[in-house]
């Protein structure tokens, strides 16, 4: 701020003015509204400016080299071989033969041969009979493929040999008894069957097979089964339909351990329809089953209604989908199917089909991550007719035939309800290395019988699959069965006579095989293999001990004839 003053007469007037530096504000701002007039003579017409490259060749001694094309390296394609031959030879003479041949008749025809030989000389300790085995089949096949349809026939024998060796020795009193048993059975088996595939046609495939079992007891069993699958879309829904008819007749020369064995023959026929929904990640089966039963020997006929229902739901993508079904079925019980599951019964047995009434579960199964995959289940069944081995009482002193001393099976039925609990982990650590292991529970409730006789209240295993290296492979299994209930006892002069009979409990028992190979080429490799590696001493059946530690060497070849 500056001031000025002015000094006249002192009575005159006086005049003072103030100057202040001006400092604008927004209000004192004034827009413009409209747009300056551009009407100039001066104003000129703006000219269009054109730009041209002046090139100028450059001499250089640069000179560029062709380019090639990369590929991409590829592994070097395993190569199949049609035939192979696989020779084995361990302790207790074991012997392990293989042969395989698939021979091309033409571009659409093959004929394959398949050979598999497996035995023992036996020696198990404490076994006063032979306890030598043989199991040998061969089977023929040929099939065709062309673009409408593929089919198959297949002609196979197979021989089994087994000895009823497991005796007690507390009620087989005298040594020079056992010396007078024959306790060798053989089983003889032939079949032939076929199936026929078509590929576009709303019947879908077929096939049937027909075998003829026997022994050395003059013991005759034809078993006839065939079956053929429907399958018709409709407004993207799929309806399947599957026809079956299932036949055996049998006959028994004896029942035990005396009299006449009655003669068996069943003809079953089914017919089960299903609906087969899928909505994004739901699938739904809704199906059912119906039979009828004729028990052509004793003029009496059934009729059997089952549920076929299941479903799925991808809760949470391939991590969790959760799963429930109930399912039922008439199953066909034959003296060659009870053969192959104990091939220690006697040639006296009463076949009758199995009504499993239902088996409801639910459970869940999904991926953890891109390597672990889990399964659980909790399941609940009914079964009518569920057959149990049970092993027979001595009775030597009615007859002198080898499975009459205690060491032999017959087959009981009862009606029986399962609880099972399941669990599943499958760890797949890398493309070498894989890892299974699985484990089952099991809670039985019978109707007449004392227990659900020789099963097992667990089972539980574990295989693992390891490739070291491009040469070295190996395999190994873990398996453990839980305690199961059997009864031993003498046969005094009937058969309902039984006084001496009691219960006898079977120890669990914890098995461990494994396999390792030297791979030389694509063709030869070598391989050695320990079965029973803890040398346990443990009965399979009651009195039937297994053989102890087990080790084998073999080679397998792999080979083609052209």
């Amino acid at each position: 701020m500056s001031g000025f003053l002015f000094a006249q007469d002192p009575l005159g007037s006086e005049t003072v003015t103030v100057v202040k530096t001006y400092t604008p504000s927004v209000a004192d701002a004034k827009k413009i509204n409209q747009d300056p007039s551009q009407a100039d003579s001066l104003n000129l017409e703006k000219k269009a400016v054109e730009y041209s490259i002046f090139s100028v060749p450059v001499a250089s001694t640069f000179t560029p080299a062709k380019g090639r094309a990369r590929t991409v390296q590829k592994s070097k394609a395993l190569k199949v071989y049609d035939n192979y031959a696989t020779l084995g030879f361990g302790n207790y003479s074991n012997v392990l033969a293989e042969f395989y041949s698939n021979l091309e008749i033409s571009r659409s025809d093959n004929f394959g041969i398949f050979l598999k030989h497996n035995s023992s000389q036996g020696g198990i300790d404490g076994v006063v009979l032979d306890d030598k085995y043989y199991d040998t089949a061969l089977n023929l096949s040929y099939n065709s493929r062309d673009r409408d349809m593929g089919w198959e026939t297949e002609l196979g024998v197979e021989h089994q040999l087994f000895n009823w060796y497991g005796i007690n020795p507390s009620i087989v009193p005298l040594v020079e008894e056992t010396e007078e048993i024959d306790p060798q059975q053989n089983y003889f088996s032939i079949y032939a069957g076929g199936e026929l595939e078509l590929y576009d046609s709303f019947f879908n495939k077929a096939k049937a097979r027909i075998r003829h079992t026997g022994d050395s007891f003059s013991t005759s069993e034809n078993h006839f089964n065939a079956n053929g699958l429907f399958e018709i879309s409709i407004a993207e829904e799929l309806i399947t339909t599957n026809i079956t008819a299932d036949i055996v007749n049998g006959t028994f020369d004896k029942a035990y351990p005396t009299g006449e064995a009655p003669d068996y023959t069943y003809l079953n026929f089914g017919v089960s329809p299903s609906l087969l929904i899928l909505r994004d990640d739901l699938s739904i089966n809704l199906g059912l089953a119906f039979y009828y039963s004729l028990d052509a020997e004793n003029s009496d006929n059934n009729i059997y209604l089952y549920p076929k229902v299941t479903a799925s739901y991808r809760l949470a993508g391939d991590y969790f989908t959760a799963y429930a079904g109930i399912e039922g079925d008439l199953e066909q019980n034959t003296y060659y199917k009870y053969v192959q599951k104990n091939p220690y019964v006697s040639p006296t047995l009463n076949v009758t089909p199995t009504d499993n009434e239902y088996d409801a579960y639910v459970g869940a199964k999904g991926k953890l991550n891109n390597s672990v995959s889990y399964n659980v289940r909790g399941s609940y069944a009914s079964s009518f007719n569920k057959p149990f081995f049970m092993k027979n009482l001595y009775a030597a002193a009615l007859g002198d035939e080898g499975y009459l001393h205690g060491n032999s099976f017959d087959v009981v039925y009862d009606d029986l309800k399962t609880l099972s609990f399941y669990g599943e982990l499958n760890v797949e650590v890398n493309r070498d290395f894989r890892l299974g292991i699985n484990a089952e529970f099991f809670s039985y409730d019978t109707t007449t019988e004392m227990h659900a006789w020789n099963l097992p209240d667990l089972k539980a295993s574990l295989n693992a699959d390891y490739q070291i290296s491009d040469k070295w492979f190996m395999s190994s299994n873990l398996f453990y069965v839980g305690e199961r209930k059997d009864v031993e006892g003498i046969l005094q002069t009937l058969p309902e006579d039984t006084f001496n009979r009691s219960i006898v409990t079977l120890d669990s028992y914890f098995d461990v095989n494994a396999k390792i190979g030297y791979k030389f080429n694509d063709q030869l490799s070598v391989f050695a293999k320990g079965n029973n590696l803890l040398n346990n001493d443990y009965d399979r059946w009651s009195n039937f001990s297994v053989q102890g530690l087990q080790l084998m060497a073999g080679a397998t070849y792999k080979f083609d004839f052209n």
